[in-house]
Protein backbone atom coordinates (compact mmCIF):
# COMPACT_ATOMS: atom_id res chain seq x y z
CA UNK A 1 0.00 0.00 0.00
CA UNK A 2 1.24 3.56 -0.73
CA UNK A 3 2.27 5.50 1.90
CA UNK A 4 2.26 9.70 1.17
CA UNK A 5 5.16 12.15 0.98
CA UNK A 6 6.92 12.25 4.37
CA UNK A 7 7.87 15.96 4.53
CA UNK A 8 9.65 16.62 7.40
CA UNK A 9 6.55 15.74 9.81
CA UNK A 10 6.66 14.45 13.25
CA UNK A 11 9.16 11.71 12.00
CA UNK A 12 12.00 13.92 11.25
CA UNK A 13 11.11 15.00 15.20
CA UNK A 14 14.08 16.21 17.23
CA UNK A 15 16.56 17.14 14.05
CA UNK A 16 14.73 20.12 13.33
CA UNK A 17 16.09 23.26 13.34
CA UNK A 18 19.08 22.07 15.16
CA UNK A 19 21.50 24.38 13.60
CA UNK A 20 21.16 27.67 11.26
CA UNK A 21 24.01 28.95 9.14
CA UNK A 22 23.50 31.24 6.04
CA UNK A 23 25.49 30.74 2.45
CA UNK A 24 25.39 32.49 -0.31
CA UNK A 25 22.41 34.65 1.06
CA UNK A 26 20.87 31.75 1.70
CA UNK A 27 19.45 30.45 5.17
CA UNK A 28 20.49 26.85 5.87
CA UNK A 29 18.92 24.11 8.51
CA UNK A 30 19.98 21.05 9.74
CA UNK A 31 17.69 18.40 9.75
CA UNK A 32 17.59 14.57 10.54
CA UNK A 33 15.13 12.05 9.30
CA UNK A 34 14.60 9.06 11.27
CA UNK A 35 12.66 5.65 9.88
CA UNK A 36 11.30 5.06 13.54
CA UNK A 37 9.14 2.21 13.59
CA UNK A 38 8.16 2.40 9.10
CA UNK A 39 10.06 -0.85 7.26
CA UNK A 40 12.30 -0.42 4.34
CA UNK A 41 14.23 -2.88 2.22
CA UNK A 42 15.46 -0.22 -0.02
CA UNK A 43 16.90 3.14 0.07
CA UNK A 44 17.46 5.81 -2.91
CA UNK A 45 19.47 8.87 -2.70
CA UNK A 46 18.59 11.35 -5.88
CA UNK A 47 21.04 14.10 -5.45
CA UNK A 48 23.13 16.88 -7.01
CA UNK A 49 25.97 19.07 -6.10
CA UNK A 50 25.97 17.19 -2.68
CA UNK A 51 28.59 14.56 -1.18
CA UNK A 52 26.93 11.48 0.45
CA UNK A 53 28.87 9.48 2.89
CA UNK A 54 27.10 6.28 4.39
CA UNK A 55 27.65 3.57 7.06
CA UNK A 56 26.30 1.33 8.77
CA UNK A 57 23.72 2.34 11.70
CA UNK A 58 24.53 1.39 15.18
CA UNK A 59 20.54 1.18 16.26
CA UNK A 60 19.09 -0.69 13.04
CA UNK A 61 17.36 2.40 12.21
CA UNK A 62 18.09 4.86 8.68
CA UNK A 63 19.20 7.68 9.77
CA UNK A 64 19.17 10.89 7.37
CA UNK A 65 21.52 14.10 8.23
CA UNK A 66 21.09 16.82 5.81
CA UNK A 67 20.97 20.99 5.49
CA UNK A 68 18.36 22.41 3.46
CA UNK A 69 17.24 26.10 2.81
CA UNK A 70 13.79 27.72 1.51
CA UNK A 71 15.49 27.10 -2.47
CA UNK A 72 17.34 23.66 -1.98
CA UNK A 73 15.43 20.97 0.21
CA UNK A 74 14.60 17.42 -0.01
CA UNK A 75 11.74 15.51 -0.54
CA UNK A 76 11.75 12.26 1.49
CA UNK A 77 9.04 9.87 0.44
CA UNK A 78 8.11 6.09 1.15
CA UNK A 79 6.27 3.77 -1.04
CA UNK A 80 6.22 0.11 -0.45
CA UNK A 81 8.81 -0.31 1.53
CA UNK A 82 11.17 1.86 -0.79
CA UNK A 83 12.70 5.54 1.33
CA UNK A 84 13.97 7.95 -1.52
CA UNK A 85 15.46 11.41 -0.57
CA UNK A 86 15.38 13.89 -3.80
CA UNK A 87 16.63 17.49 -3.71
CA UNK A 88 14.82 20.23 -4.72
CA UNK A 89 16.35 23.25 -6.17
CA UNK A 90 13.08 26.18 -6.26
CA UNK A 91 15.51 29.07 -8.20
CA UNK A 92 15.16 31.77 -10.46
CA UNK A 93 18.13 31.09 -13.13
CA UNK A 94 19.42 34.28 -12.11
CA UNK A 95 19.75 32.51 -7.84
CA UNK A 96 22.26 30.21 -10.04
CA UNK A 97 24.91 32.77 -10.73
CA UNK A 98 27.63 33.83 -8.48
CA UNK A 99 28.91 30.42 -5.49
CA UNK A 100 27.71 28.01 -4.75
CA UNK A 101 26.40 26.69 -0.55
CA UNK A 102 29.07 26.16 1.61
CA UNK A 103 30.53 22.99 1.50
CA UNK A 104 29.43 21.57 5.22
CA UNK A 105 25.69 22.56 3.73
CA UNK A 106 26.03 20.60 0.73
CA UNK A 107 26.53 17.01 2.37
CA UNK A 108 24.54 14.08 3.12
CA UNK A 109 25.10 11.70 6.01
CA UNK A 110 23.18 8.26 5.66
CA UNK A 111 23.13 5.37 7.92
CA UNK A 112 21.63 2.23 7.18
CA UNK A 113 21.25 -0.92 9.50
CA UNK A 114 24.09 -3.43 8.06
CA UNK A 115 22.89 -6.46 6.51
CA UNK A 116 18.84 -5.84 6.43
CA UNK A 117 19.11 -3.22 3.69
CA UNK A 118 17.74 -5.28 0.19
CA UNK A 119 18.99 -2.29 -2.28
CA UNK A 120 21.02 1.12 -2.15
CA UNK A 121 20.97 3.57 -4.40
CA UNK A 122 22.83 6.79 -4.32
CA UNK A 123 23.30 9.07 -7.42
CA UNK A 124 24.97 12.49 -7.03
CA UNK A 125 27.29 14.88 -9.26
CA UNK A 126 29.81 17.04 -8.50
CA UNK A 127 30.41 15.64 -5.40
CA UNK A 128 31.99 12.19 -3.85
CA UNK A 129 30.46 9.20 -2.32
CA UNK A 130 31.82 7.44 0.24
CA UNK A 131 30.87 4.51 1.84
CA UNK A 132 32.21 2.05 4.50
CA UNK A 133 31.82 -0.86 6.19
CA UNK A 134 28.35 -2.13 4.73
CA UNK A 135 26.38 -4.99 3.46
CA UNK A 136 23.07 -4.81 1.69
CA UNK A 137 21.40 -8.36 1.03
CA UNK A 138 21.03 -7.90 -2.77
CA UNK A 139 22.50 -4.81 -4.53
CA UNK A 140 24.36 -1.83 -4.26
CA UNK A 141 24.51 1.18 -6.98
CA UNK A 142 26.79 4.19 -6.33
CA UNK A 143 26.83 6.90 -9.28
CA UNK A 144 29.15 10.11 -9.11
CA UNK A 145 29.15 12.47 -12.16
CA UNK A 146 32.49 14.14 -11.10
CA UNK A 147 33.02 13.54 -7.29
CA UNK A 148 34.20 10.06 -7.66
CA UNK A 149 33.31 6.79 -5.48
CA UNK A 150 35.49 5.65 -2.66
CA UNK A 151 34.45 2.98 -0.12
CA UNK A 152 35.51 0.41 2.13
CA UNK A 153 34.83 -3.68 2.55
CA UNK A 154 31.29 -3.02 1.04
CA UNK A 155 29.03 -6.19 -0.13
CA UNK A 156 25.93 -7.20 -1.72
CA UNK A 157 24.39 -10.53 -2.32
CA UNK A 158 24.04 -10.34 -5.97
CA UNK A 159 25.48 -7.28 -7.54
CA UNK A 160 27.97 -4.31 -7.16
CA UNK A 161 27.65 -1.39 -9.59
CA UNK A 162 29.50 1.44 -9.77
CA UNK A 163 30.02 4.53 -11.37
CA UNK A 164 32.23 7.90 -11.79
CA UNK A 165 32.83 10.79 -14.58
CA UNK A 166 36.23 12.62 -14.02
CA UNK A 167 37.75 11.30 -11.07
CA UNK A 168 38.38 8.27 -9.50
CA UNK A 169 36.37 4.84 -8.14
CA UNK A 170 38.58 3.30 -5.22
CA UNK A 171 37.95 1.01 -2.55
CA UNK A 172 37.88 -2.87 -1.70
CA UNK A 173 34.91 -5.32 -1.71
CA UNK A 174 34.42 -8.67 0.14
CA UNK A 175 34.59 -11.69 -1.06
CA UNK A 176 37.18 -13.07 -3.35
CA UNK A 177 38.32 -12.52 -7.24
CA UNK A 178 36.57 -15.59 -8.26
CA UNK A 179 33.15 -14.34 -6.33
CA UNK A 180 32.87 -12.24 -8.96
CA UNK A 181 31.83 -12.46 -12.72
CA UNK A 182 33.02 -8.35 -13.81
CA UNK A 183 32.39 -6.17 -16.33
CA UNK A 184 34.46 -3.17 -16.51
CA UNK A 185 34.76 -0.03 -18.81
CA UNK A 186 37.28 2.68 -18.72
CA UNK A 187 38.01 5.42 -20.52
CA UNK A 188 41.15 7.74 -20.80
CA UNK A 189 42.42 6.13 -17.14
CA UNK A 190 43.69 3.03 -15.63
CA UNK A 191 42.26 0.03 -14.13
CA UNK A 192 43.27 -2.72 -11.92
CA UNK A 193 40.67 -5.15 -13.40
CA UNK A 194 39.61 -7.01 -16.24
CA UNK A 195 36.48 -8.32 -17.61
CA UNK A 196 36.15 -12.03 -16.56
CA UNK A 197 33.07 -14.24 -15.84
CA UNK A 198 32.58 -17.11 -13.73
CA UNK A 199 31.38 -15.28 -10.83
CA UNK A 200 28.30 -15.93 -8.52
CA UNK A 201 27.95 -12.45 -7.82
CA UNK A 202 28.26 -9.41 -10.35
CA UNK A 203 30.88 -6.40 -10.22
CA UNK A 204 29.65 -3.84 -12.63
CA UNK A 205 32.41 -0.77 -12.83
CA UNK A 206 32.47 2.36 -15.16
CA UNK A 207 34.78 5.13 -15.22
CA UNK A 208 35.21 7.82 -17.59
CA UNK A 209 38.37 10.26 -16.89
CA UNK A 210 39.53 8.67 -13.80
CA UNK A 211 40.97 5.44 -12.49
CA UNK A 212 39.64 2.45 -11.11
CA UNK A 213 41.62 0.41 -8.07
CA UNK A 214 39.98 -2.09 -6.45
CA UNK A 215 40.53 -4.57 -3.87
CA UNK A 216 39.31 -7.86 -3.42
CA UNK A 217 38.56 -8.46 1.04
Amino acid sequence: MKKSVIVLTAIIGAGLLVFSGCSNGDTFTEKTYSSGETTVNSVIIDVSDREVEVTASSDHQIRIDYFESEKEYYTISETDGTLKMTLVFDKEWTDFIGTKADKKYRKIKLEVPDALLTNLTVTTTNERIKVTDLEVNESISLDSNGGGVKFENLSAGKAIALTAKDADITGSVTGGWDDYTIKVTIKKGESNLVNKDGGDKTLTVNCNNGNIDIDFM
